[in-house]
């Protein structure tokens, strides 16, 4: 009788359940003194620099306090009610509204074209690339002021203007409600549109090359390639760009507070919340209001944050998790 030779791992014509995986074991001592030990002073530093202010400006919110000693005149709600009824804060938070929609819509298209021109070999590159990231490490103080002195009435760019025979371009463009806002976002795409070129070179060069050679074996042409490949695959940090900008359009006060200063900024339709908190505060010396204010702008920085975790960068975060084996 022939004996018929078995397939391994089979036991009698049935194949043998595969071998049982040992059990992970969980992390010893070891393991976890060095997890505290390299994750002790960052979890220190934002509990003191974050998470204790935040709490602290809650708490001096609910007095009337000028910002030394103990706060003793307890209001309970009413500088939360103050600011949810106070014109002056709806405009800024308008303001803000303004500015979160343009920076996207302004800064966004820019950024992209010059990436992709910065991404194609070109002379002159790096020398570009330098001009273009300068303005974001330039000081917000010293932009300012430079741009406060450019654009004033009789500033340097009038001045141009009226040189070459165009006088009739020149305008107030700090103080008139209908220029002031663009005149911002001039500026605040000046100054930051070049962090976000930085971050798509970042997110054109993990783009495999392959891609774009079969593309071009397939007789895609350069904006056939840059629509179907490139602009697809960079979504992911144009999204984390997006969600950069409008938290820092939500907090912006720097730049507008050194040009337009504390009372213009109101009357040219350029105050944001941030300027309001300092102007309603520390400038009036309520201090309570103003950390008032500051959790209001907290809480809508972070509601809109969540939000935004949730629903656009959710495929984002789920595809770079992968499940422990």
């Amino acid at each position: 009788m022939a004996v018929t030779e078995q397939a391994p791992g089979v036991r009698g014509g049935v194949p043998a359940p595969p071998p049982l995986r040992p059990r992970r074991r969980g992390i010893g001592w070891a393991q976890r003194l060095e997890i505290a030990a390299l994750s002790g002073p960052a979890i220190l530093m934002f509990l003191g620099f974050v998470i204790f202010p935040v709490l602290m400006a809650a708490y001096y919110g609910f007095y009337r306090w000028k910002g030394f000693g103990r706060p003793t005149d307890f209001v309970g709600l009413d500088n939360y009610r103050t600011i949810l009824t106070d014109g002056a804060f709806h405009e800024a938070l308008w303001h803000n509204g303004q500015i979160v929609v343009l920076s996207l819509v302004l800064q966004g298209p820019v950024a992209v074209g010059l990436a992709l021109l910065l991404n194609r070999r070109m002379r002159g590159q790096s020398a570009v690339r330098l001009l273009i990231f300068v303005p974001y490490v330039i000081a917000e103080v010293i932009a300012g002021t430079a741009w406060a002195l450019l654009l004033q009435t009789n500033g340097a760019v009038n001045d141009i203007l009226r040189s070459i025979g165009l006088a009739w371009l020149a305008e107030d463009w700090l103080a008139d409600p209908g220029l002031a806002i663009w005149t911002l976002m001039l500026v605040l795409t000046w100054k930051y549109v070049g962090f976000a070129v930085i971050l798509f070179l970042a997110g054109m060069q993990n783009i495999p090359d392959e891609l774009t050679e079969a593309a071009a074996v397939d007789g895609a042409s350069y904006w056939q390639t840059q629509r179907h490949i490139t602009l697809p695959l960079l979504g992911p940090t144009i999204r984390i760009w997006a969600f950069l900008s409008i938290i820092g359009s939500l907090q912006l006060f720097d730049l507008v507070y050194i040009i337009w200063g504390q009372y213009v900024a109101s009357t040219a339709g350029t105050s944001t919340m941030a300027t309001y908190m300092v102007v309603e505060g520390r400038n009036a010396a309520n201090y309570g209001y103003g950390n008032a204010v500051a959790v209001v702008l907290f809480v809508i920085s972070l509601l809109i944050a969540l939000v935004y975790q949730r629903f656009v960068l959710r495929r984002d975060t789920e595809g770079a998790l992968t499940e422990g084996r």
